[in-house]
């Protein structure tokens, strides 16, 4: 039988988010938390935990009666020609909240036209971006970005890009034998973050973690100077926590 998903991982907290707010743009005049769970089947805890993170980020609001309708934010996300604007604005949000709780640089990168592209970014005086001293497009292989864009692609797509990217040495923990890269990509679990322990730039390490929406490719990453290496783990696994929110808008 299998386990019963975390309702607060990305993937099926975004799920079930979308399920919620389903339920709740259905009931045009607003609608009870108690007929949301009959509605959606989710147990109370649950759906108490989605409720406070919907409400947080605007997506939903709740009356003086206790009631839930359409919050601001999600009637932007749904307002045709703005869409684009509104979705880039509330992607910049959530990097900044995901930057000053978890305290790291955040980026979020997408796999379009088959090159790796930073398409939003969050840093800070205090929490400084990664000198990209080598273009990104061509470090996938060495960079926690780029390897978390490379396990969501098929074999033969990953072979392609690196026939366009040659495998170059970076440092000395470079990855450099491209069958070793494909058997670490392979046995990387889609639930654990992806590390990379200055294998991009000596003095740096990061973590990634998949965002994909629809048939998108993309993630969401952070990265802290050597001197905070000790943090990374416990950081990695806040953003896989909190990456819900930047799903959803994507989703959306």
């Amino acid at each position: 039988m299998a386990l019963k998903p975390d309702p607060t991982a990305p993937f099926h907290s975004v799920q079930y988010a979308l399920r919620v707010l389903e339920t709740v743009v259905k009931h045009t005049g607003g609608v009870t938390e108690t007929q949301i769970a009959r509605e959606t089947g989710l147990p109370a805890a649950h759906l108490a935990h989605l409720l406070t993170m919907l409400r947080h980020e605007d997506y939903v609001e709740r009356t003086y009666d206790g009631a839930f309708v359409t919050g601001d934010a999600l009637v932007l996300l749904g307002s045709g020609g703005d869409r684009q604007r509104a979705l880039q604005l509330k992607l910049q949000q959530s990097l900044h909240a995901l930057r000053d709780s978890i305290g790291a640089a955040i980026y979020l990168s997408r796999y379009i036209d088959g090159e790796v592209r930073i398409t939003q970014y969050a840093d800070s005086p205090h929490t400084p971006k990664v000198n990209e001293w080598v273009d990104f497009r061509s470090a996938a292989h060495a960079s926690a970005i780029g390897k978390c864009l490379l396990t969501q692609l098929d074999h033969d797509d990953r072979r392609d890009h690196l026939a366009r990217h040659k495998i170059a040495r970076l440092t000395s923990r470079t990855i450099t034998n491209e069958q070793v890269l494909f058997r670490k990509l392979d046995a990387q679990p889609a639930t654990v973050p992806v590390l990379d322990l200055q294998e991009y730039a000596i003095g740096t390490v990061c973590a990634a973690v998949p965002v994909t929406a629809g048939l998108s490719v993309g993630c969401v990453a952070l990265s802290l100077p050597l001197e905070h290496a000790h943090r990374l783990r416990h950081a990695a696994a806040a953003l896989n926590q909190k990456a819900a929110p930047l799903v959803l808008s994507m989703a959306l």
